[in-house]
């Protein structure tokens, strides 16, 4: 199901994070900006409710666990594509993940070690965040915009960039 509130909730949380990022300060731009938020946050947790429809949990690829899940997290970001040079530096990439982990806000950092890492489905994950499923999948989906912009410098180690 998904709450109206709890996009909004997101949207604020979001706002008050990036509000650095607005470049115009009149407040016809701040609606606006606002705004488009809000529907980033809304198609977001539409897309996640889609696609939790489309597979039935039984039916899910068993996902890889423990330190290979941290390298899946980082694959699936887009970050790295999977080369012999790269499946040898796992250490450094779940190093490199969980410090960028670490970064996140509290309730983006528990989503996505909830639904990455330990690989719990969204009910799972609603009920020990006391969120509807729809709050959480939104979370997650900011929680992985924020861990691509932070791995996407960090990335260039990987591929022998500047």
């Amino acid at each position: 199901m998904l709450d109206a509130e709890d996009v909004m909730q997101v949207t604020y949380v979001e706002a008050f994070l990036q509000i650095n990022r607005l470049a115009a300060r009149d407040i016809r731009t701040f609606f606006a900006w606002l705004r488009q938020l809000a529907q980033n946050n809304l198609r977001d947790a539409i897309k996640a409710l889609e696609s939790e429809k489309r597979l039935p949990p039984g039916e899910r690829l068993e996902p890889p666990r423990g330190e290979d899940s941290f390298v899946a997290l980082y694959e699936q970001l887009g970050a790295t594509n999977s080369t012999p040079s790269r499946r040898a530096a796992r250490a450094e990439i779940k190093t490199l993940v969980e410090a960028a982990i670490d970064e996140l806000p509290p309730d983006y950092a528990t989503a996505v070690r909830l639904f990455d890492l330990e690989e719990r489905t969204g009910p799972e994950v609603s009920a020990a965040m006391g969120r509807s499923r729809g709050a959480v999948h939104m979370l997650r989906a900011r929680a992985h915009d924020r861990l691509r912009e932070h791995l996407g410098s960090s990335s260039r180690f990987f591929s022998g960039g500047p």
